[in-house]
């Protein structure tokens, strides 16, 4: 159960902020993919974005576990957030258009809800968060329209990667839960730091990087997902895990998908469109009704925060 934020309004904020930072990674992506391989990618933003936690949680003066069960839980945390659902994501985008990823990418509310519901025996999720999630998932859909679907390199197995991710996610934001008693910048160091020594032997294997030449842009690209996309985001993730819960913090990925459209409007001079504007009211709204910010009314009353 996810515990009440004291200040909304920051919670919201912050998770604008997170869905700003990794939307933006699919940019940064295609900057470094065409001279440094994927799984180099991942090795490389992991290796930054664990650095500078690691250095933030000691000079925090967190105390580090002292148990292995919880180093274990920590190991399968950074494979789940960060290790497999980057290096899906980075291999699917060799392979699909960027639009495409971007709007299958926008799947682990569904799949959150879906493993809650089913899997879980969770019935905590009522008739509000079912109807901000598809409310949000139509957003997306608007936004992006058939034209997602029809690039000229999508590939089956590039979709089924990029999904595979968004199910990654989903799996690790509910199985986050169990950090909730320590610091959030001490779980994203630990993981973080397991997720780049499991990438460090895998990138070696598969993308021999010191044989490397890649350009300078891709360097940059690389270096900016380490601090931006990974470690500022993380530590913000972990927080959002605690005071919005799994369902809510995965919401940003419906802001994610908006984000990446609406930067294509400011930055490389894209049409604003009727339908974009109409898709990012739908993905807001969804999102405040999934994350209790807009209450609807039903029967004379206003839906609990617990559906």
């Amino acid at each position: 159960m996810s515990q009440s934020p004291q200040n909304p309004v920051l919670e919201i904020a912050l998770l604008v902020l997170l869905s700003f930072l990794w939307g933006a990674s699919f940019t940064l992506i295609e900057v470094a993919i065409d001279t440094i391989p994927p799984a180099t990618i991942v090795f490389g933003r992991l290796v930054i974005g664990a650095a500078l936690l690691v250095v933030l949680a000691l000079w925090s003066g967190v105390a580090f576990p002292r148990s292995m069960t919880r180093w274990g839980a920590l190991l399968i945390q950074g494979i789940l957030q960060s290790a497999l659902p980057f290096t899906l994501i980075s291999w699917g985008q060799k392979h699909i258009d960027s639009g495409l990823a971007g709007l299958l990418n926008t799947t682990p509310p569904l799949f959150v809800f879906l493993i809650g519901f089913f899997l879980l025996k969770d019935r905590s999720a009522g008739t509000r968060q079912v109807l901000g999630i598809s409310l949000g998932f139509a957003g997306v859909l608007v936004i992006m329209g058939p034209a997602a679907f029809a690039g000229e390199g999508s590939s089956v197995l590039g979709q089924l990667a990029v999904t595979g991710a968004s199910l990654s996610y989903a799996v690790a934001a509910i199985y986050a839960k169990r950090f909730s008693d320590q610091p959030p910048v001490l779980t994203a160091a630990c993981s973080m730091a397991f997720a780049a020594l499991l990438m460090g032997p895998v990138s070696f294997w598969v993308g021999d990087p010191l044989s490397l030449e890649p350009t300078a842009p891709a360097i940059a690209a690389v270096i900016a997902m380490g601090v931006f996309s990974t470690a500022i985001a993380m530590a913000i993730y972990f927080r959002l895990v605690r005071t919005l819960g799994p369902l809510g913090v995965t919401t940003g990925s419906y802001i994610r998908a908006g984000f990446s459209v609406v930067l294509g409007v400011a930055l490389l001079g894209e049409a604003l469109s009727p339908t974009l504007i109409a898709g990012l009211v739908m993905i807001f709204a969804g999102v405040a009704i999934v994350t209790g910010h807009l209450k609807l009314p039903t029967k004379g009353r206003l839906l609990n925060k617990s559906g």
